[in-house]
């Protein structure tokens, strides 16, 4: 349906779900319903063959809106938000029209003569198979395709699925075709004990087939392994567990749907930046004369382009503050023109103790602004001084710790309560 909007209800040009039933995004079910009635009437294929496609669009609209969690979640998150939560095949028109007209609203029946085979049974659906798809940063970008081999199960050609001749195939007679044994065994008076096995004749399959009947190819096993290419198709701005859906591309069985295959992405840990919902973070270190009088350099983008970050002179960079360059962050999904930003957070790297003499030091301060003024100690001040704290620590801690530990304070080795410095 291409031309409904990616966003429900949105300001887009494009025709939203409540504009194809023709209410407000505040309609009731009941004026839901009324307006679906009027327009599926008009729009049937058996009055209006020309417009099936307007009908099944209809159809999807009223089946969207008419359920409260599938309308909250397109309110909040448009079409996208819905391809989780919907298959997007016909098949789901059956159910549309058997939850609205069933229950006697038009006799019970169906209003347009069963066009749409109400009754029918849906087949079952066979499980899903998950595979992790790795990508890197740069693949979620600039997008990328990606081939998949995958193993799985198909139907046999050769004899249709029957796994030999047509009517070969016959339930096994021990089990009943149930593919389990069932005995009774009796565990004392009046009392007996139901135990369950694998039927060893048909080995749990609860079909038998002669092994003259059997087919060539797959053995009577109705499936053959084949490998068969995906081609997974990462767009610009996906994320991390973000799924693609390969309708039907599961194990095939007889009888049964094949289900889906369902590529999951796994985001790589990249060397420089990190992703943050739309926005990309890195760290950068410079000098302290950078930090004071401004700074350029260049930086490699996830695009492969150069680019070059500039800081005016004058503008001072403080330690673990972070600066933004605008709309250089990741794609936005869908919307790949549209992007993040990028978030770059300045470390300062300090130069080496005693880096200039006492007199280029003192033409140092003469630049840099004044340091506060500071009260006049008293008469009886004692002066100290500072010492590298880790250098110090690390050399006589352990002494330090030996110092303050009396033998007073164990008593037939046990030791006694310890007293520990208060946190300020």
């Amino acid at each position: 349906m291409a031309y409904f909007t990616s966003r429900g209800g949105g300001n887009s040009n494009d025709t939203t779900l409540y504009e194809i039933l023709g209410v407000t995004k505040n309609a009731s079910d009941a004026e839901l319903k009324k307006s679906y009635r009027k327009l599926a009437k008009e729009f049937h294929p058996d009055k209006n063959p020309e417009h099936g496609e307007k009908f099944k669009e209809i159809s999807f609209a009223y089946e969207v809106l008419s359920n409260s969690d599938k309308r909250e979640t397109y309110d909040r998150f448009g079409m996208e938000g819905l391809k989780e939560g919907m298959s997007g095949d016909s098949g789901g028109m059956d159910d549309i029209f058997s939850h609205f007209f069933g229950g006697g609203m038009f006799g019970g029946g169906h209003p347009f003569g069963g066009a749409f085979g109400g009754g029918r049974r849906r087949r079952t659906k066979g499980e899903d198979t998950v595979h992790r798809l790795g990508v890197s940063l740069e693949d979620l970008y600039n997008g990328k395709t990606a081939k998949l081999q995958l193993s799985k199960n198909t139907i046999c050609a050769p004899c249709n699925g029957h796994g030999g001749k047509p009517g070969a195939m016959q339930p096994c007679r021990t089990c009943q075709g149930r593919g389990i044994k069932i005995s009774i065994r009796q565990i004392g008076p009046g009392m007996v004990q139901q135990l369950q096995s694998t039927c060893p004749d048909c080995k749990g399959e609860g079909e038998r087939i002669n092994e003259r009947d059997r087919c060539k190819r797959c053995h009577g096993q109705k499936t053959v392994k084949e490998s068969k290419i995906l081609e997974v198709h990462v767009d610009k701005g996906m994320r991390e567990g973000q799924k693609i859906t390969f309708r039907g591309e599961g194990d095939q069985q007889p009888g049964i749907e094949p289900g889906d295959v369902i590529i999951v992405l796994i985001e790589k840990e990249h060397d420089v930046f990190k992703r943050n919902g739309a926005d990309l973070h890195m760290e950068h270190t410079i000098g302290i004369t950078e930090a004071l009088c401004g700074f350029q350099f260049s930086l490699r983008h996830l695009d492969k382009r150069d680019m070059l970050i500039k800081y005016p002179a004058g503008g001072i960079i403080q330690p673990g503050c972070r600066r933004v360059v605008e709309n250089e962050g990741m794609p936005i999904y869908r919307h790949p023109f549209d992007r993040g930003h990028l978030i770059i957070k300045f470390n300062i790297e300090f130069p080496e103790n005693n880096f200039a003499s006492e007199d280029q030091l003192a033409e140092l301060a003469k630049l840099l602004p004044p340091p506060p003024t500071q009260p006049e100690p008293s008469e009886d001040a004692e002066e100290v001084d500072l010492v590298d704290y880790e250098a110090r620590h690390n050399s006589h801690g352990d002494g330090h710790r030996q110092a303050y530990h009396s033998d007073d304070d164990d008593e037939d080795g046990q030791g006694g309560p310890s007293v520990q410095c208060a946190h300020q």
